[in-house]
């Protein structure tokens, strides 16, 4: 403890019990800078990235060629002045000339032009303000209609462009995309770090925080959607960094088609991309053997691996689920696939819907009096398609036809089928009708016998006749 001193005395204090390091142990002090080389300036620790959902956190800018600064030296104008960060990331300034600045943030090159200058000036204040940052030059990869670099300049009045910005730059994001996972690739005075930010929660929640803002040199990169949710697709091509529709889009369409192959889907007035049943409908439809339960939409990313979406039609006719009708964007193959066997139970609801043909082809052949090959609309039933060939004749079995049918494993079907003229439909008696089906009047009994006595007596008749001929010229009188 302190001993405070009588008059006279020399004071005494008794040591404080403090834990100080040893002379070996203290830290030896900076020494004096002479005016040659600067002090180096530490800059501040970057914290590493917390989590890798974390957008980038928002640090001091740091300075880089095409900068240019406003430098104040207080009380000392004539070495005030503006000045630009040079190709090099050099200030070239008076009474102290080159000084490096690159990857500096404003307050840390102030501290080091007060260095450089305090030899020269007492108690230099040096101020450093941004008049005009340099262009921001960026990079963007992956499902992006144009990747590549871009710069951008940051004028009067503009802001450093955003991540949703820079996309649209690269004219939006391909169907592919995966939004939730966007990365920025970003060096911050020699370190670099990856962050990443959700664009989904952007357009579910207006979450602007998602949206940053971009720094000279940073790396964008949209990943590929692992899966693609066909319920997300519409909100993405409704999205702001969505690309603009074109005019057309080329696809393939292969399978239980009507015209299969390569077709081109043209973009309607509003923008709005093509979907499956669009380029169904532009190949003529599906045929009778078409499975729309399991069609298969093949699309080829960025990354070049070749992703899959299941597409089930029969759930849009049901429920009206518009998802399952999936955007397509140019290079998409869809195939149709086969239906193991043709349910009766569908057919009526499938022969009406839009990607089915207009018209179904229909053969009426045997006894009814304009028989050939029918155009017929979707949904008619057997009974009608005999009216429209003009009906039975009168050498026809009215009571029965034959229906016969190419089943989805190549065999043929042969079915009877009682006939009522005014009968609706129905499926046991009156079945709707296929693309390709072949109806079958047949013969009437007496017609039958009638065609068998005609050509039984034909010989005889002919005989007869050559007789007659001989008996005319007198022959055989």
């Amino acid at each position: 403890m302190l001993s405070l001193p009588v008059r006279g005395q020399i004071p005494t204090f008794t040591p404080l019990d403090l834990d100080l390091p040893t002379p070996e142990e203290a830290p030896l002090a900076p020494p004096p800078w002479d005016g040659g080389e600067p002090l180096e300036i530490a800059p501040p620790p970057v914290p590493p990235t917390l989590t890798p959902s974390a957008p980038p956190p928002n640090r001091p800018y740091t300075l880089g060629a095409g900068d240019r600064v406003r430098l104040d030296i207080f009380n000392i104008p004539e070495y005030s002045g503006e000045y630009p960060v040079l190709i090099d990331g050099t200030l070239n300034l008076p009474l102290i000339g080159t000084v490096p600045v690159a990857d500096l943030t404003l307050q840390q090159a102030a501290d080091l032009l007060s260095q450089r200058y305090a030899p020269y000036l007492t108690r230099p204040i040096v101020t450093l303000g941004l008049l005009r940052p340099r262009p921001v030059r960026l990079a963007i990869a992956g499902e992006v209609q144009r990747p590549g670099s871009y710069t951008v300049t940051v004028d009067e009045g503009r802001q450093f462009p955003t991540v949703t910005e820079l996309i649209a730059l690269a004219e939006g994001i391909t169907l592919s995309a995966d939004v939730r996972q966007v990365r920025i690739r970003r060096t911050y005075q020699g370190i670099e770090q990856t962050y990443t930010v959700d664009l989904w929660e952007l357009l579910q929640a207006g979450e602007l925080g998602q949206d940053i803002p971009l720094r000279d040199g940073d790396a964008l990169i949209i990943p590929t959607a692992m899966a693609i949710n066909p319920q997300e697709l519409r909100q993405l091509a409704d999205a702001s960094f969505a690309p603009d529709a074109p005019s057309s889009i080329q696809i393939a369409i292969v399978g239980e088609v009507v015209r299969p192959g390569t077709h081109t889907l043209r973009v309607d007035a509003v923008g709005v991309l093509p979907s499956v049943t669009t380029a169904i409908k532009e190949a003529g439809g599906i045929t009778t053997l078409a499975n729309v339960r399991n069609i298969e939409l093949r699309r080829t990313p960025r990354n070049g691996q070749e992703e899959s979406i299941q597409v089930d039609l029969w759930e849009l006719l049901q429920s009206g689920d518009l998802s399952q009708d999936v955007l397509l964007q140019p290079g998409d193959r869809i195939i149709v696939t086969q239906a193991p066997e043709i349910d009766s139970a569908t057919i009526g609801t499938l022969t009406s819907a839009t990607f089915s043909p207009n018209t179904v082809r229909v053969n009426v052949v045997g006894e009814v009096n304009r028989g050939g090959t029918l155009e017929l609309p979707p949904n008619t039933p057997l009974n009608q398609a005999i009216l429209a060939a003009g009906g039975f004749n009168n050498r026809a079995r009215q009571s029965r036809v034959e229906l016969v049918r190419l089943n989805p494993n190549g065999t043929v079907s042969r079915q009877e089928f009682a006939v009522d003229l005014t009968q609706g439909i129905d499926t046991e008696n009156n079945p709707v009708l296929l693309n390709n089906d072949v109806v079958v009047v047949n013969r009437s009994f007496l017609a039958r016998t009638t065609d068998t006595l005609t050509s039984v007596l034909a010989p005889v008749g002919g005989f007869v006749s050559f007789i007659n001929f001989f008996r005319i010229f007198g022959f055989l009188n």
